[in-house]
């Protein structure tokens, strides 16, 4: 099986093929940013799970932007986030539905023994290893808050 990084280089020359310029510019903006995290001093090449988490942040910052631009009345702006959202969402394992993250949410604090809002740090030390990729931190996070607050 190819590896992630094999798989967006024959997906970025289709896109050039194909002449599909959102595909074509998220790509190489995510290649970019592979390149550049392979280069940080004390770095080596990325694996899959190296790949996943660049690809994460990248879908991390565009959240974020689109936040602002809806604040900011731009709409086409979001709209052309969320586009980049989706075809870098291509490049992640499944994500959890909301169901199987509240599921996943339960277990860990029933396995930490949380009581309440307190307890967040461990049960989130106990998630994100287990949820890697498969959630954004910020769903992860939303969930657990709320399920400590039903406890607290």
């Amino acid at each position: 099986m190819a590896t992630l990084k094999e798989r967006i280089d024959a997906d970025l020359k289709d896109a050039m093929r194909s002449k599909n310029e959102l595909t074509l510019s998220v790509l190489r903006m995510l290649k970019s940013a592979v390149k550049y995290k392979e280069v940080e001093p004390g770095a080596s090449a990325l694996d899959d799970a190296g790949v996943q988490s660049v690809i994460t942040g990248l879908i991390k910052q565009r959240r974020d932007s689109i936040d602002q631009f809806k604040a900011g009345g731009r709409a086409e702006l979001a709209e052309k986030e969320e586009a980049e959202i989706t075809v870098l969402q291509n490049y992640l394992p499944k994500q959890l539905s909301a169901d199987e993250l509240s599921t996943a949410v339960k277990a860990a604090i029933a396995e930490v023994g949380a009581k309440g809002p307190k307890d967040m740090g461990a049960v989130m030390k106990n998630l994100n290893p287990k949820l890697q990729g498969k959630a954004e931190g910020r769903a992860i996070s939303e969930a657990v808050k709320a399920e400590l607050a039903k406890l607290g």
